[in-house]
């Protein structure tokens, strides 16, 4: 059940089919405290439309779930929880003025992040000037922790710069005579998605791969032609894609029909997708990426999100919607530690401090955080193999062995 206007949509989690919150109404039925003092109102804005829309709405759907869940069990202090989402159409100046009529005309007690790190730093900024707790699902690039925020916390395993390490790791330890000798790097002009191929690339200059390839290209970006020509001329052993989805599918398609074929192929974000097989044409087959969730992990309260998620949206939960979820994990354990949520700062400050200093179980294993928010864990690296992704670095944690040289387009 949803009211729109002007782009603000309101959720109501009761519309869920919650009998609990529906009781609760009935006229005559006793109140907890938390009930007389109404709903938890939680503002969110997210690029539903626009260039990030799609994991935008992943996003979403994983804070809805977590809203539902915690509902479930009696809400935050007792009183249920309210997503209040608007749609900043992936646009920054926007994502700044929803944040600003979220604190300050709609009154809510908390703020959860958008997605990507284009929009998380401006957004950042309106919660920091407010005295807001800011924890995200998606902004990992290196520069949001280079603003002096106190208060934002990226609820993943690992910033963007870090997604690739076990990777590196794995590449710069293979024989001389295996290890690729030449790379070509393709990136979306996005700070989070240049972070991780990025931070591939350095690891792997070092160790001597060359760099034959070093392409960035504007988020409109539709024909990939003309990149994939600069890498076919190249014949690199390595590709890697700083991507989200439209455009890590748009460049696959682009190498396969120049027979592109390099021992390896990494890209970030769109291969963690479950429409992203489908979308290359089958061109998916050995393609790597980092990513931070496994549907078959049991981590805490992991089993019972798919299953939720399921449940509720008819398909299966992806990476997205898991990092919306640990948002809400991370702070429902902080509210329930410190037995306040409300916008005052003496409880945004509780919240705050005690994230800083705690270790959280969350659907994407434990996470605990520095002094900048970043976290201090890592990404595990899937592969599609046999038509199927499976997690193949680092070794604790694979489910069948990484496939090198990848099979050709």
């Amino acid at each position: 059940m949803a009211r729109v206007r002007k782009g603000l949509t309101i959720i109501s989690i009761c519309a869920l089919a919650l009998t609990a919150c529906a009781k609760t109404d009935e006229p005559g039925a006793a109140q907890s405290p938390g009930q007389q003092q109404g709903p938890v109102k939680i503002g969110i804005s997210l690029p539903l439309t626009g260039d990030f829309s799609e994991p935008g709405k992943g996003i979403q759907e994983g804070y809805k779930v977590w809203a539902d869940q915690v509902n479930a069990r009696g809400g935050l202090l007792g009183r249920k929880v309210e997503l209040i989402f608007r749609d900043d159409a992936s646009d920054p100046n926007r994502v700044s003025s929803d944040y600003e009529s979220l604190i300050t005309q709609d009154k809510v007690d908390l703020v959860f992040g958008p997605f990507s790190s284009r929009l998380v730093i401006p957004a950042a900024k309106v919660a920091e000037s407010y005295g807001m707790l800011f924890v995200e699902p998606a902004g990992a690039a290196a520069e949001v922790f280079e603003q002096g925020f106190k208060r934002l916390f990226y609820a993943a395993p690992a910033i963007a710069s870090d997604h690739y390490n076990y990777l590196a790791d794995y590449i710069t330890k293979l024989p001389a005579g295996q290890r690729p000798k030449t790379a070509a790097y393709a990136s979306l002009d996005d700070p989070f998605a240049q972070g991780t191929a990025y931070g591939l690339r350095d690891k792997l200059a070092a160790a001597g791969v060359r760099t034959v390839v070093d392409e960035v290209y504007p988020p409109e970006t539709t024909d990939f032609a003309p990149i994939a020509a600069k890498i076919a001329a190249a014949k690199p052993d390595l590709v890697v894609g700083g991507t989200q989805f439209e455009d890590s599918v748009g460049l696959v398609r682009a190498l396969q029909e120049l027979k592109v074929q390099p021992k390896l192929a990494a890209f970030s974000t769109g291969p963690t997708l479950a429409e992203f097989p489908a979308a290359v044409k089958g061109a998916a087959e050995h393609i790597l990426s980092p990513v931070g969730w496994s549907a078959t992990a049991t981590f805490t309260g992991n089993q019972e999100m798919v299953k939720r998620y399921k449940e509720l949206f008819g398909g299966e939960a992806n990476e997205d919607a898991a990092n919306g979820y640990t948002v809400g994990q991370i702070v429902e354990a902080a509210v329930n530690a410190v037995k306040c949520v409300d916008p005052a700062k003496e409880c945004q400050d509780k919240l705050t401090e005690h994230i800083r200093q705690g270790t959280f179980d969350t659907v994407v294993g434990p996470l605990s955080f520095d002094d900048k928010g970043r976290p201090e864990q890592a990404h595990m690296i899937q592969q599609y193999v046999d038509g199927k992704v499976e997690i193949v670095l680092p070794e604790q944690a694979r489910t069948a062995s990484i496939v090198y040289p990848k099979q050709e387009w």
